[in-house]
Order: C-alpha cells, then sequence, then structure tokens
C-alpha cells in the first residue's frame, strides 16, 4: 500500500523522476503484463453473445463500464495515449495525418514518417520499463518501431497486416515464455488486432461482417489463455484488453466536399475525415475564418484556442489553426475519397467523433493476479491506462494526464 500510494502522489504532483533499476527488475513486481488492443471495439460488442473468451476474462477479472478516448477519437492518438498516460496535445500525435514545419507531413502509411522518433514525444511504458532493466516486446503497436529518446523495445517487428492472429499470438506467448530464440523471457508485451476496424469502416458497427470480426478476435483472446495456460503463465501475466475508439454508423452520401466547406484559395486543408484541420494560406486568414468558423449544417468549427476544453487539445504546434469537428455520422472528404463516397450505397462505419459519445466508448477489461475477480468499474479515460502499467510493472510512471485513482478499484 506504502509503495502504491507513492506512486500516485508522484503522478498527481507530475514531479520529474529517474529511473532506478530494481533487484528483480528482469521480472518485475514477479508477474507479466500483456497490454493488449481490439482496435475499434465499441464497448456495446462485448454484450453481444459472440466474445465467450472475453467473457471468461472479464468473469475472472474486471472489467470498466466504458472507456472513453482522448480526442481526437483516431488509431495513432489514442493507442500513444494509452502508453504514455499523455493526450494527443501533450504527446504530439494529434492525428492520423498532420504536419510539422520542422518533419513535414505524417500519414499512417509513411514509413519514413512513422520510425521518425522526433514525431513522438512523451515516454511510452516501454521506454521506461527497458531503463529500469525490464524486458519487453511491442508486436505493432504505434510508435513501437522508433527508437523515441533512444530508446526501442528489446523485441519488435515492423507492422505486417498479413500476419495471422494465431501466429501473433503464437509470438507472444514464446517472448513471454522465453522461447524464442535467444531470447529471455520478457515481463511487458503489446499485442494488436485490427480487423473489428477494418470491418467497422467497410460495413458498419451493425454488420455481419463486424459480427466475425468480433468473434475472430475473441477466438485470438481464446487461443492465448490457452497458449499461456499451457506454458504455465496464465496465473502470472495481467492480462489488460483495450480498444482505442468505437464506431459509429455512417450512412450513405453523409460527408461534406472539403471545398463547399472553405475555398481552397483562402486555405488548405491538413486533415480530413472526422476531425478535419486547416491552414489558412498567406494573407487569406480573415477569408477563411468567415467560411469556416462556427457552427453549419453538418460540422462546427473553432480556432485552435477556442475548442471546447473537455477535449483538453489546440496548443500543440501541429494542430492546424482551424479545427472543424463533423457531426456524428458525417465526414469531411476530398478528391477520390470524395468521389468514391458519392457513389457508394451501402452502409459503412466511422470514427473521429465527439469522445463523450455512446459511438465512440470503448472496452476496458483485464484478468490476473493483480486484479480483483468479477468486479466491474465505472467509466474510466483511455488516459487513466498508462499508471496501472506503470504500477503493475514496478515503475515510477512519468508526468501524465491520467487519474491514478481511477484503476485502483480494479487492484486487489
Amino acid at each position: 500500500m506504502r509503495s502504491l500510494l507513492i506512486l500516485l502522489l508522484i503522478t498527481l504532483c507530475g514531479c520529474q523522476t529517474t529511473l532506478q533499476p530494481r533487484q528483480d527488475a528482469r521480472i518485475g513486481t514477479g508477474s507479466l503484463v500483456l497490454l493488449v488492443s481490439i482496435d475499434g471495439t465499441r464497448v456495446d460488442y462485448l454484450d453481444r453473445g459472440l466474445t465467450p473468451n472475453l467473457q471468461r476474462l472479464i468473469d475472472e477479472g474486471v472489467r470498466a463500464r466504458w472507456m472513453t478516448p482522448a480526442y481526437p477519437s483516431l488509431t495513432f492518438p489514442n493507442h500513444y495515449t494509452l502508453v504514455t498516460g499523455l493526450r494527443p496535445d501533450h504527446h504530439g500525435i494529434v492525428q492520423n495525418t498532420m504536419y510539422d514545419p520542422e518533419l513535414g507531413t505524417f500519414a499512417l502509411a509513411d514509413r519514413d514518417a512513422v520510425t521518425e522518433s522526433r514525431w513522438w514525444e512523451g515516454l511510452p511504458i516501454w521506454v521506461s520499463a527497458e531503463r529500469a532493466g525490464i524486458d519487453t516486446a511491442v508486436l505493432f503497436w504505434p510508435g513501437s518501431e522508433a527508437a523515441i529518446d533512444g530508446v526501442r523495445p528489446g523485441y519488435w517487428q515492423p507492422y505486417d497486416d498479413k500476419m495471422g492472429y494465431a501466429d501473433r499470438v503464437d509470438t507472444i506467448v514464446a517472448w513471454l515464455a522465453g522461447q524464442a530464440a535467444e531470447a529471455d523471457p520478457v515481463a511487458l508485451a503489446t499485442l494488436y488486432f485490427e480487423r473489428v476496424d477494418k470491418m467497422g469502416h467497410e460495413h458498419g458497427p451493425e454488420s455481419t461482417e463486424v459480427r466475425a470480426a468480433m468473434a475472430e478476435a475473441d477466438e485470438a483472446i481464446g487461443r492465448l489463455l490457452q497458449g499461456l495456460s499451457d506454458a504455465k503463465l496464465l496465473d502470472r501475466v495481467n492480462i489488460i484488453v483495450v480498444a482505442d475508439h468505437g464506431m459509429a454508423e455512417v450512412a450513405p452520401n453523409q460527408f461534406v466536399h472539403v471545398d463547399q466547406m472553405v475555398d481552397p484559395n483562402d486555405a488548405q486543408w491538413i486533415s480530413l475525415g472526422q476531425s478535419a484541420g486547416f491552414q489558412p494560406r498567406r494573407g487569406r486568414a480573415a477569408a477563411a475564418a468567415r467560411q469556416l468558423l462556427g457552427r453549419h449544417e453538418h460540422y462546427e468549427c473553432w480556432r485552435k484556442a477556442d475548442l471546447p476544453a473537455r477535449w483538453h487539445y489546440g496548443s500543440h504546434r501541429r494542430v492546424p489553426p482551424i479545427v472543424c469537428q463533423m457531426d456524428e455520422g458525417w465526414d469531411a472528404l476530398a478528391g477520390r475519397a470524395a468521389e468514391w463516397r458519392a457513389q457508394f450505397t451501402g452502409t459503412r462505419g466511422s470514427h473521429g467523433f465527439d469522445p463523450a459519445l455512446p459511438s465512440m466508448q470503448t472496452i476496458f477489461a483485464a484478468r490476473g493476479p493483480a486484479f480483483r475477480s468479477g468486479a466491474e468499474l465505472p467509466p474510466i479515460e483511455s488516459v487513466d491506462v498508462y499508471t496501472l502499467l506503470a504500477h503493475l510493472l514496478g515503475l515510477r510512471p512519468a508526468p501524465n494526464d491520467g487519474n491514478a485513482e481511477a484503476l485502483l478499484p480494479a487492484l486487489r
């Protein structure tokens, strides 16, 4: 209890700390930590009768009623929030697509950008762990392909969506068990599954394709539990299952063409989709503001300094001068994406909407020696997960935006 109170005080004061290796660094606090993300899992997906293995994990552990993502409710910003405890406005991954005057443009498919360490601010949990002498293995987590603050995870692989779920699970179990070639057992590992999100985008959250993808992810969780049991690790591993955001239904033709939002001669778009950012062109700031600022039929725009305070967003240099938030179920599009959407007649899905919406709420569940059994927690936020990870590993948390008390009721 005394050590937990110390961690809590350090987190609340935001004190800078120097991490010191512990005598038991290689096995952490005596248990192992595995963080699993099922991308795009809306919280109600767990209540559809499709996930018996996740339900077993919940029954034997804890579940939050829901977890609210950070703004914007997008993949890279929220995955990095989960492992840093920082909001996107503080860790620098402010969008899936963004611009920095020194670094240029960041995009998910740009390998040079994704592996450039200067994009990734803050300290992800694996950096602190490695510095404390704790071995880590990170499979496909955003940020893991860059040497952040000069440190990489002990074991990692470039993202490969062709790698099947079974192979991912078996790789993680081998890393945790120390069965990989010339590998020591790791104390912190992460695992990532993406197809629930992909099917949600392509077919909508109520689709049979999402149901199948959710069942597939649950089967992978079952394989994980069995693999850990076979390796005699199940009672030592604290498994935490999360997602980055939920998914909202998007009806046909529910989009706004960016040229209808602002004359392209007056402003250049930086990011589109659900949280759209604009940079006024030289000498055209007033004209851009007249067209963009305020409430419109399917969206609302603000200067970055005037964004709603509850989003904790708008101070970072990478946030564009004007940000437009689309209403639920509407997207801002341009070019081929707009042309394709105009011809598309089916239902699809999107995220990136106001994190407070029920459709954006996502999952938190955990099982292991550190966790209570059969407990339901009040709603939490994605920024709260980091301090839990630090506590489980016996690390002093780096300065962060999380509530250190939010997940205390989950612990034995």
